[in-house]
């Protein structure tokens, strides 16, 4: 994923109201940009951070730049912006990265499914195979205690475990379904659920997994105004 116009460069002041955030532009200038991101962003938003931002040229937003990335005083990178997850898993599919997605005739995205009103973030579907319903979650969470120990998720995610019931669901029915973390945090190496901050989601996991649910992870590379999902990580 490209970003263009490039990414311009700020510090980090503060979050809040969970959608915004205050930062200082290289010319001292204070900036109110949106934050795309409803978790806990633990570790990913510390004063004192650098941060890039990206700018929309829709007249009708109140807040016309948007949080990308950060760079921690640790020196990791971080897309912050979970929207994104879902695109680097697209192109990474596209590419021929994910070498587990391959083959398929179809690629589509946010289709209606299972049984309490959602939407699967990719479809892919062939003539002579089952359907793969496939969830993209974000992990940007790191452990400092443990090295390159990565967490999912980084608040309770009532949402998430909704997903995880709809996967479940999809496996038993017969159709292949997929949990794909897009690990973007480079000092993450692998990744484990974090029962300590939802221990129901980690139930729910453990239940879909029994029922066939496939779990993948892969981690992104960050270079100048790009990210792309580029080797798998552990998961256990």
């Amino acid at each position: 994923m490209h970003f263009d116009p490039p990414l311009k460069k700020g510090t980090l002041i503060k979050r809040y109201k969970r959608f915004l955030a205050d930062i200082i532009k290289p010319d001292q200038e204070p900036l109110t940009i949106h934050c795309a991101n409803t978790g806990a962003m633990t570790g990913c938003a510390e004063a004192g951070n650098t941060v890039w931002y990206s700018t929309s040229d829709n007249p009708k937003r109140k807040y016309p730049n948007s949080w990308e990335l950060s760079q921690t005083k640790q020196g990791h990178s971080i897309c912050v912006n979970t929207i994104r997850a879902n695109t680097l898993a697209v192109e990474a599919i596209q590419a021929g990265v994910i070498q587990e997605l391959q083959g398929y005739q179809s690629l589509k995205t946010e289709v209606k499914y299972g049984s309490e009103n959602s939407r699967i973030d990719i479809l892919l579907q062939d003539s002579e195979r089952d359907n793969c319903y496939i969830e993209v979650k974000s992990v940007t969470l790191l452990d400092d205690t443990k090295p390159g120990q990565g967490y999912f998720p980084d608040a309770q995610t009532v949402r998430g475990q909704k997903h995880l019931r709809e996967l479940t669901e999809m496996a038993k029915s017969g159709s292949r379904a997929v949990l794909l973390f897009s690990v973007l945090h480079s000092g993450i190496e692998k990744v484990s659920i974090a029962h300590h901050i939802d221990a129901k989601y980690s139930q729910l996991l453990e239940q879909a997994r029994d029922a066939g649910v496939e779990v993948l992870c892969y981690k992104a590379n960050f270079s100048e105004n790009e990210i792309s999902l580029f080797s798998r990580v552990e998961f256990k």
